[in-house]
């Protein structure tokens, strides 16, 4: 895994711990791979809307609500990040 991924992921764990005010988590307890939503993190629509809300402020990723595609991308921290270095090369 390179530095800028390994960055990226701690940022983007941050960006949800603070958006959220997930206030008992530390970046070391959020799974890459576990779910954001239901099970995982158990976050809800809500703060799907605040996470794309801080998602366009720091990184200028526009997200579709509606979009089928949003919903994979906000399926757990890795399918986050692949969008923002997707978008980030863009």
């Amino acid at each position: 895994m390179s530095e800028t991924h390994t960055t990226l992921s701690l940022e983007l764990k941050h960006l949800l711990i603070e958006t959220l005010e997930l206030e008992d988590i530390a970046p070391g307890d959020i799974d890459p791979d576990a779910p954001l939503f239901g099970e995982g993190l158990g976050l809800d629509s809500i703060d799907a809307l605040e996470l794309g809300l801080a998602l366009q402020k720091r990184f200028g990723i526009k997200l579709d609500a509606e979009a089928e595609e949003t919903r994979r991308h906000f399926a757990n921290l890795n399918a986050l990040q692949a969008l923002v270095e997707a978008r980030r090369a863009n």
